[in-house]
């Protein structure tokens, strides 16, 4: 598979989670305090997060080096956190992920994947 062939199907996968997230969020409620208080959500949201971190690792150097108006340090060092410490992972930094940092991800490999085909 060539580099570009394998990003688009990174980014593909990102678009899944980041759309697994909204429909959590659709399914529990948009509302932080029920975010905080639903353990169940919480692990819903943060195992998308988790994976989407996981997938950032799979792009190029290349790829993100050309894109760096997303923080790919920044999500696969999220990923790290919520692998290692979901425990001590504040509720309401989890919950402005989700609800402004996913949507702008999401719109954002869109775009890119729109203007490879």
């Amino acid at each position: 598979m060539k580099p570009l062939d394998r990003n688009i199907s990174v980014l593909e996968h990102i678009v899944s989670y980041c759309q697994q997230i909204e429909q959590t969020v659709e399914r529990f409620g948009n509302s932080a305090e029920t975010f905080q208080n639903d353990p169940i959500y919480r692990n819903a949201a943060a195992l998308c997060i988790l994976q989407i971190g996981e997938l950032v690792g799979k792009l190029t150097d290349e790829f993100r080096a050309q894109h760096p108006a997303v923080p790919w340090r920044q999500i696969k060092a999220m990923r790290n956190i919520v692998a290692h410490s979901y425990g001590t992972v504040d509720p309401e930094t989890t919950w402005e992920i989700i609800t402004d940092d996913i949507p702008a991800l999401k719109k954002y490999c869109e775009t890119i994947i729109a203007s490879q085909q």
